[in-house]
């Protein structure tokens, strides 16, 4: 078990900006301490993953404007139960078993916070969901 910890820490990107201090709630010590370096780890796969999703809903994304697309990311990840509980478990499987028990403690309100985080990734990524070439040509 330990080496699965210790593994799973040493690929995490370090963020210096997210800062823990002792006067931080448990909560936001946790988004700054786990949910933030895993989400930055994981946002070539969040980018990936929403890209499959444009194209499983018959690539409508890319044919909205740029507010509507901003508000087709944010209803994707807050209303779309299955897409969010597939977001939620990238994330939650790069725990360690310290971290889950401590996720397990107040896991709504760490929900919020890491989706809250997952959707303001992608919606600073929004250039990058451009419409494919091969659309283009169609």
């Amino acid at each position: 078990m330990a080496a699965r910890t210790q593994n799973l820490l040493n690929i995490r990107p370090q963020i210096p900006s997210a800062r823990i201090y002792e006067s931080m709630s448990e909560d936001e010590s946790f988004q700054n301490k786990t949910l933030r370096p895993i989400i930055k780890l994981q946002h070539d796969l969040l980018i990936a993953v929403f890209k499959n999703y444009i194209s499983k809903r018959k690539n409508v994304f890319y044919d909205l404007s740029l507010p509507k697309q901003l508000a087709y990311i944010e209803n994707a990840i807050h209303k779309d139960m299955k897409f969010r509980n597939s977001l939620k478990g990238m994330v939650i499987g790069q725990f360690t078993v310290e971290e889950y028990d401590l996720y397990i403690k107040n896991s709504s309100a760490l929900n919020k916070r890491m989706m809250n985080i997952v959707k303001e990734r992608l919606l600073d990524s929004v250039q990058i969901f451009s419409k494919p070439e091969y659309l283009k040509a169609i």
